[in-house]
């Protein structure tokens, strides 16, 4: 298992499906299954492809930073900072398991809105 790697593959593999390619990302990066834990996706491959191509359609604008990535085991974590039409804005957290060969195989994510107002200065990301 190499976790640098893993960490390589979890922001292309986000980053290719974010731009409107997602069949790309899924023939390139996920392994024989993916099971999906965000209730707004279908589970497996079809559900994510499904979801990703929506989005583009409806959504060609959107932009995403990687903020940050941490690995750990099999395990690897993002922290995006989301920008969509209108300058709506949001925070995201994901979560990938690759299996051995270095494979996304399961996907665990959080997303929060950035607020117009804040009781503090910092920001979400």
């Amino acid at each position: 298992m190499n976790i640098e790697e893993n960490k390589k593959s979890a922001i292309a593999f986000y980053q290719m499906a974010y731009d409107g390619n997602p069949k790309q990302a899924v023939e390139q990066y996920v392994g024989d299954e993916y099971i999906q834990h965000n209730p707004d996706v279908a589970n497996g491959t079809q559900g994510f492809t499904d979801y990703f191509e929506r989005m583009q359609a409806e959504y060609p604008e959107k932009s995403i930073e990687f903020v940050r990535c941490i690995g750990e085991g099999d395990l690897v974590s993002l922290h995006t900072h989301q920008t969509w039409p209108g300058n709506d804005q949001y925070i995201t957290m994901d979560f990938f398991r690759f299996d051995a060969s270095g494979k996304i195989i399961e996907h665990w994510d959080a997303i929060q809105q950035i607020p117009k107002e804040s009781a503090n200065p910092n920001t979400m990301y």
